[in-house]
């Protein structure tokens, strides 16, 4: 009883969390705009850094959405380990998932939020950090050969339940929702479709 009513206020919090938008946040606070106007239309890093350029603002979507998610799943690895022992990483994903939920499809903004990507990689650091340089040795090399960020973030984001299988984990619960993590990334990527080309320049 104890645990269920744990990982609901874990579910419920990173959720919530989870929802708070860095892009939106910046395009309003900073630009005046509302980045779900421009571009793609899509409200994260990659359509930020595409309308407004790789500067100061973009890479604060980018902490935004890393501490948002960094911050329940760390304290619900702490929880879950202390509370329950062996726990720690079932925790962390857990939350994670909630929180990559609440980047997709946040209450805050009528349900309709970003590719969750940046909250996921937030997340498989404290998962299994073997997972995750793999999870970004794939990624860097699809997007250098590419040149698609979201063909780039779906290889990566299918890699890690496939590592994590090889490096083991603490409890079956993990692995599950690892694939399910991976799932949800895909998803939410053919729900928006193509997109052009990655550069580091500008077209605002």
């Amino acid at each position: 009883m104890i645990m269920s009513v744990s990982l609901l206020i874990i579910a419920v919090v990173s959720y919530l969390l989870g929802g708070v938008n860095g892009a939106i946040i910046m395009s309003r606070l900073v630009y005046h705009e509302d980045i779900r106007k421009s571009g793609s239309n899509n409200p994260g890093f990659t359509n930020f850094k595409r309308v407004y350029g790789l500067n100061a603002a973009a890479w604060s979507v980018m902490l935004i959405d890393i501490l948002k998610t960094a911050l329940p799943v760390f304290l619900s690895a702490v929880y879950m380990g202390v509370m329950y022992d062996d726990m720690w990483q079932f925790g962390a994903q857990f939350a994670g998932l909630f929180c990559m939920l609440g980047h997709c499809f946040p209450v805050w903004y009528g349900f309709k939020g970003g590719k969750a990507f940046i909250a996921g990689f937030a997340t498989i650091w404290f998962v299994d950090w073997r997972m995750t340089l793999i999870a970004m040795a794939i990624f860097f090399a699809v997007l250098f050969i590419g040149k698609y960020m979201s063909v780039a973030s779906c290889t990566a984001a299918l890699s890690c339940p496939i590592s994590l299988f090889y490096l083991g984990y603490s409890n079956v619960w993990v692995e599950v929702l690892a694939i399910a993590a991976a799932a949800l990334v895909n998803f939410v990527k053919l729900v928006h479709g193509t997109e052009s080309k990655f550069t580091l320049s500008s077209k605002h």
